[in-house]
This record gives C-alpha cells, structure tokens and sequence, in this order.
C-alpha cells in the first residue's frame, strides 16, 4: 500500500495535476506542452534555468496554439540576457503583462488561470542563445478527458 503524501494532495488541490518537462536550450522556440482532447485551466506555469541564459538579447514569451484558430500571446514578452541558474518565470495570467522574473529564486505565483484549447503552448524566443530552462505546469480539465502533456 502507497503512502499518503500530504504535500502532492495540497498541491493538486489547489493547484491541479501537474506536468513536468525537461530541461532543454530553447534557441529558436520550441513545444512545451501539449493540450489534448480540450480545454484546460492553466493555474500555474513555472519555469526554472538549469543553465545561465547568455548574456544578449533574448525576447522571450509563452504562446497558446490551438489545433484550430488563432494563436494567443500567453504573456509579454521578456529579455533573459543573462538569467542565473535559479532563476524563475511565471506568468500573471494577464496575457499583455510580461513573463513575471524571480532573479533570487522566487517569483510571484499566477494571479489568474489562464483556459487553452487543444493544441500546444510554446516558447517563442527573438534570438538564438545557450542556457537552459525545465518547465512545469499545473492545470485543471476544463472538458471531459481533456489533460496536458509534455511535448
């Protein structure tokens, strides 16, 4: 018989089912995540560096792809030039604010959830770069049989 873990319980209460991706050097924009068999609440996407982001321009920003229809800015964007590891980014859930940045290791939670249809939710980045970010997300099924993965 497993154990209760009290920490997962609380967290997928208040936060839903989590979804995590491996660390990887977005350079040109990439998949993180895919939403599939509906639509999905986003209540927090959370990514973290792995590997300090080079020190030049890097736009940076977060995109819903639906399977059909027009993709949506997910946030603003930001300049990563020069992230530390630790480094952390959210998004507020107000899609023309910028990612949110916690340089010391903390960064403020999403205010608001954000709901995607079935598709992707991408990173989109203004230049080539090295560095490297893992993503979580947390999210609640919004239809039936609708759950997200990592692309």
């Amino acid at each position: 018989m497993g154990q209760l873990n009290p920490l997962k319980s609380f967290t997928q209460l208040t936060l839903g089912e989590r979804v995590d991706r491996a660390t990887a050097n977005i350079t040109t924009g990439l998949n993180l995540f895919s939403v599939v068999g509906g639509r999905v609440a986003i209540n927090l996407i959370l990514g973290e560096v792995t590997t300090i982001i080079e020190t030049k321009a890097v736009t940076f920003k977060l995109v819903a792809t639906p399977d059909t229809g027009t993709a949506t800015d997910l946030c603003g964007t930001l300049d990563l030039s020069a992230d530390e590891v630790g480094c952390l980014y959210t998004i507020s859930g107000a899609v023309a604010t910028a990612m949110q940045r916690g340089e010391s290791g903390s960064v403020i939670g999403q205010l608001y959830p954000v709901v995607v249809a079935a598709g992707t939710i991408d990173a989109t980045v203004g230049d080539t770069h090295t560095g490297s970010i893992k993503w979580s997300v947390f999210y609640t099924p919004i239809d039936d049989g609708a759950y997200v993965e990592a692309a």
